[in-house]
C-alpha cells in the first residue's frame, strides 16, 4: 500500500484511509469482535490511517485493534464540533481516554462551512494548537463539505489538513460543482495543506461505478490519502486491491455492488423535523401528513449520501443506514 507525507504534518498515511463511520452506530452498529477484526484485517492489508469522529461514538472499537496492532504504526483522526475552550478540551479528554492514548496524530473541527463558522471556533482553535505544541495533537485541521470551507481553512496557517467531499459527480458538496471544488484543493495543496478526501464513492451511491469512482480519485496527485467507509473484509480486499494495482477483482467487486445502503426511518418516526434541521444535504424534508404514523420524513435519494449523520438528532432513534 503507498503511503505518502499528509501535506506539511509529519503524519505518513496509507492511500486508502479506512473511514469508521459505517461501522458505528449511526451505521451498521458492530459488536467490539466485529470491529477488531475488520480492523486488524484492514492494517494487515497496509492501511494504517483511520478516520473517525465524537459524533459516531465509536472509540471503544478502535482502541483495542488499534493497540494490538501497535499505536505506533496506526494514525488516528478525529474530529468534533468544538467552539470553545472548555468544548475543545472536552472533546480532546474525550478522545484520549476513548482511544486509551496519549496522543491524537491529527485533530480536526467538524463540518466547517467558510471563514465565519471557522472564526466562530476561534477559542477552540486556539486551544487545539497549544495541544499542538504540547504535542498532545500531532497536526490540525478541518473537515468540510464547502468549497467556501477549504477556501477559508487555506487562508490560515494554523490549519495542516483538510478533509474535504471529492468525487466525480460531485455528491454531497454543497455550494458549488466537482470542478470548483477541485480548484479551491489544488490551491490548498499548493499552499502544502495535506488533503485526504471523503466520500469519493458518494457515501455509496457510486458503488455501481465503483471502478470509475475510485479511478478518478486515485487520478488527482493532490490528494494525499482517501477515505473510503468498509463494513465487510471484501470491501477491504477490493479497496486494496484496486489502490495497488489500478485493477478490479471481479468477484470481489460484484460482492461490493450488493452492499448499496439506504437510510430507513422507521415507522414510529413522529415527523418532529429536527432531523430535517441537522441534514446539510437538504436531503430529508417532512412527509405525507396522512401516513398512520404522523408527519414522517422522505428521503431524496439524490441527495442523501448516507452519512447517517440525522440520526445522532433524532430523539426517537428511528433513523439508521443500512
Amino acid at each position: 500500500m503507498e503511503v505518502r507525507r499528509l501535506g506539511k504534518s509529519e503524519l505518513i498515511v496509507s492511500k486508502l484511509c479506512f473511514g469508521s463511520l459505517t461501522i458505528s452506530a449511526l451505521q451498521r452498529n458492530f459488536q467490539v469482535n466485529e470491529a477488531e477484526k475488520l480492523l486488524i484485517h484492514g492494517f494487515e492489508k497496509g492501511i494504517n490511517f483511520i478516520d473517525t469522529a465524537a459524533l459516531y461514538k465509536n472509540y471503544h472499537l478502535l482502541k483495542d485493534p488499534v493497540k494490538r496492532f501497535g499505536r505506533k504504526k496506526i494514525v488516528l483522526s478525529t474530529k468534533s464540533y468544538a467552539y470553545s475552550r472548555e468544548t475543545a478540551e472536552k472533546s480532546l479528554v474525550e478522545a484520549l481516554k476513548g482511544l486509551d492514548t496519549d496522543y491524537i496524530d491529527l485533530f480536526m473541527l467538524h463540518e466547517q462551512e467558510n471563514e465565519h463558522t471557522l472564526r466562530g471556533h476561534q477559542e477552540a482553535i486556539g486551544y487545539f494548537i497549544k495541544m499542538k505544541e504540547r504535542g498532545i495533537i500531532k497536526s490540525f485541521g478541518i473537515s468540510t463539505h464547502f468549497i467556501e470551507g477549504v477556501k477559508a481553512a487555506t487562508k490560515r496557517e494554523d490549519i495542516d489538513v483538510i478533509h474535504p467531499i471529492i468525487n466525480y459527480r460531485g455528491i454531497g458538496i454543497v455550494d458549488g460543482t466537482i470542478e470548483e471544488m477541485l480548484k479551491a484543493v489544488k490551491e490548498a495543496k499548493e499552499k502544502d495543506i495535506g488533503i485526504y478526501a471523503m466520500k469519493a464513492l458518494g457515501g455509496g451511491h457510486l458503488l455501481q461505478d465503483f471502478q470509475k469512482g475510485l479511478e478518478f480519485a486515485l487520478s488527482l496527485a493532490f490528494v494525499d490519502s482517501i477515505a473510503i467507509g468498509m463494513q465487510r473484509r471484501e470491501e477491504i480486499d477490493a479497496n486494496v486491491a484496486y489502490f495497488e494495482t489500478g485493477k478490479v477483482d471481479p468477484e470481489l467487486v460484484k460482492k461490493i455492488k450488493t452492499a448499496s445502503r439506504i437510510l430507513h426511518i422507521a415507522d414510529w418516526c413522529s415527523g418532529c423535523g429536527e432531523c430535517v434541521k441537522r441534514c446539510q444535504m437538504a436531503a430529508l424534508s417532512p412527509g405525507d401528513k396522512a401516513c398512520s404514523s404522523g408527519e414522517k420524513i422522505v428521503v431524496d435519494p439524490n441527495k442523501c449520501v448516507f452519512c447517517g449523520y440525522c440520526a445522532s438528532a433524532c430523539p426517537e432513534f428511528c433513523i439508521k443506514v443500512i
